[in-house]
């Protein structure tokens, strides 16, 4: 009777053990290093689009700036 009882602990001391490696594991980190883990996360959010490149053409905004400044030096000199 003593004899089940140790086997039944033991058993599930085995068990025990086994999760506590299988939770070790889950901690591990495929990375070395925080500046591989962050290029490899900029990769591949450029993968998924998210750093799009926002090219703005800027002749409409430098036209319009100078129709404002012509327009306030003709109010100026009048």
């Amino acid at each position: 009777m003593n004899s089940s009882r140790n086997d039944t602990l033991h058993m599930s001391l085995m068990a025990l053990e086994a999760a506590a490696v299988s939770a070790r594991g889950g901690f591990g980190c495929m990375f070395s290093s925080s500046d591989e883990y962050e290029s490899a996360l900029i990769s591949e959010r450029r993968a998924q689009g998210r750093y799009a490149s926002q090219e703005r053409n800027w002749r409409p905004l430098a036209f319009v700036i100078a129709a404002i400044v012509v327009a306030g030096v003709a109010v100026c000199l009048r």
